[in-house]
């Protein structure tokens, strides 16, 4: 029942040796939020998906069928992968630079066993160290209302307004597509050099008019792909317990046929979910639930080598 027992992701085995793990995929919560200059509270962000991933289980040895049935498909999927829950990296509170040495040191170690990293955030400063624990060059996929690309000011690093200009200094990262923009809260001067680094820009309304096999189809495939998807990409309704929501984002549809494209078309070695603040949401835990089921998508996307974009991935 959803209501009993311990909320690891999807019911997934708990594992604390990282060195250890034998997994295709490992969950890895980053409950970071030092770097919100709003309202605070996406800490509690993994334990809230966690907690509304049960209503999704079909992973643990009491299950007769593994995996999820997706009747828009009219079929199981995840049915064969090996899904772990790795915890919580250790967050040393006050010590933002000890904390991301502890999730890039995580990540390292589940990639360096060829394991998938799915990172639940936490604020998106964490995007930067989840990155920096990849170890091989990849490209990188933001998917986002906001640029995110502020310059490192009064010592500040570890905002969540900073990480895609980190990122851009990494020198395994390749090309960066920041998809999804649109804040009126854009700053030109970041604008610019995020376009001067080389970054493509796609706007909200650019990525209506291209749709997602043009989108995933104007990134290299000379690399491997890191995603990085920021909930307030979608519409503000549709994510009440995300800090920095704003109107007229995407709708669900569309960011899952996005996801859906990058996948059908590149190797992706990791990705994060982040900015849900469960202080925010609704009491039903809506947001937190549309986390999960991105997640649940864009893995059934990953290991659905075969999948087709289908006509109806711009449905609201």
């Amino acid at each position: 029942m959803p209501f009993t027992g311990i909320p690891t992701f999807l019911r997934a085995p708990l594992v604390t040796e990282l060195d250890g793990v034998e997994a295709d995929v490992a969950v890895l919560g980053a409950p970071y939020d030092e770097g919100s200059p709003w309202r605070p509270g996406a800490r509690f962000g993994p334990r809230a998906i966690r907690e509304q991933s049960v209503r999704f289980a079909g992973f643990g040895p009491a299950q007769a069928q593994r995996g999820l049935y997706d009747i828009r498909l009219g079929r199981r999927r995840l049915a064969q992968v090996r899904l772990v829950d790795a915890g919580d990296v250790d967050v040393v509170h006050g010590n933002p630079e000890l904390t991301f040495a502890n999730i890039t040191r995580a990540v390292g170690a589940l990639c360096r066993r060829g394991i998938l990293p799915v990172v639940l955030g936490g604020d998106h400063a964490i995007t930067s160290a989840v990155v920096a624990g990849i170890g091989e060059p990849i490209h990188v996929v933001q998917l986002d209302a906001h640029l995110d690309y502020r310059p490192t000011t009064q010592g500040v690093r570890y905002g969540n307004g900073n990480p895609m200009r980190l990122i851009g200094e990494m020198p395994h990262v390749g090309r960066i597509f920041q998809v999804g923009i649109r804040s009126l809260r854009t700053s030109e001067s970041d604008l610019q050099d995020a376009l001067q680094r080389g970054n493509r820009i796609i706007s909200r309304w650019e990525a209506d008019r291209l749709g997602p096999e043009a989108i995933a189809a104007e990134v290299p495939t000379d690399r491997p792909l890191y995603v990085t998807v920021d909930l307030d990409v979608l519409d503000l309704p549709l994510v009440p317990g995300c800090a920095s929501a704003e109107p007229d984002g995407l709708s669900f549809g569309q960011l899952r046929g996005i996801l859906q494209a990058l996948a059908a078309r590149h190797r992706v070695v990791g990705f994060d979910v982040v900015e849900l603040n469960p202080m925010l949401d609704v009491p039903g835990g809506n947001t937190a639930i549309v986390a999960c089921q991105i997640i649940l998508e864009f893995l059934g996307s990953i290991f659905d080598v075969d999948l087709k974009v289908d006509s109806g991935s711009e449905e609201a």
